[in-house]
């Protein structure tokens, strides 16, 4: 399965968060772009890494009006035990089945269960880019802020 492209529209989502509570794409987008990273395993290395640095440059996001929103096939125990050890802040989902993993093109059978990928989401539900990287876990949010900057 190919990882959908910039251009394309957003599949919707409605999701258990950290907390339990349901949250779907449309009602995020009614509030500004989205900037959806998938990631392979809640509280390993380098996703508490990555995890972490969206946590930081939160800021930055606001500024630009954008919310950010990590998920991964982890439990929504898992997903509250993360977000509450390292002070995220912001929603993670729980895609326990995949579904929305393979929706977006990022499911995998083998390594990890998802490709790390951000998906950064017009307000009109358009993908406007697409940041993969397995090693670099600070180039998600960089990359994804950078799209959302305005060209100066």
């Amino acid at each position: 399965m190919k990882t959908i492209k910039a251009g394309q529209q957003a599949p919707m989502f409605d999701l258990p968060t950290q907390s339990g509570e349901r949250l779907r794409l449309d009602t995020l987008l009614a509030q500004g772009p989205v900037v959806l990273f998938f990631y392979p395993a809640a509280s390993s290395g380098g996703c508490t890494k990555e995890a972490c640095h969206f946590r930081d440059l939160g800021p930055d996001f606001e500024a630009v009006g954008a919310q950010r929103v990590g998920i991964s096939v982890d439990d929504v125990a898992a997903q509250r035990g993360f977000a509450d050890s390292h002070s995220l802040g912001y929603p993670l989902l729980s895609d326990t089945d995949g579904e929305i993993a393979a929706a977006y093109g990022v499911k995998r059978k083998y390594v990890s269960p998802v490709k790390r990928a951000t998906f950064v989401i017009g307000s009109d539900g358009t993908i406007q880019d697409v940041i993969t990287s397995e090693l670099n876990f600070t180039a998600h949010a960089e990359k994804a802020l950078a799209t959302l900057r305005p060209a100066s």
